[in-house]
């Protein structure tokens, strides 16, 4: 079961992040693996958003994500490795 603690926590942990860029991995169904990486635009109480760019076009779009996804690990997140050296 997932407190409302850890949620707090993971958002706490993410906020540090607001305006890096990060890389997301989640489940597509029957084999099939969603990689999306762009710049996480917000943390809200229950979720986070992330702007992405949308395949190989100039356009951007905004996803949202839930903690409770982090923590089930139905979404993977990585930072990226020059987003910490900052």
């Amino acid at each position: 079961m997932i407190a409302k603690s850890d949620v707090e926590q993971c958002r706490k942990d993410m906020q540090a992040f607001v305006g890096k860029r990060i890389k997301l991995k989640s489940s597509g169904g029957r084999k099939r693996i969603i990689v999306r990486e762009g710049v996480l635009d917000n943390c809200y109480p229950n979720v986070f958003t992330v702007l992405c760019k949308k395949g190989n076009n100039r356009y951007e779009e905004l996803i949202s994500y839930s903690y409770v996804d982090i923590l089930t690990s139905a979404v993977e997140v990585a930072i990226d490795a020059n987003a910490l050296a900052q």
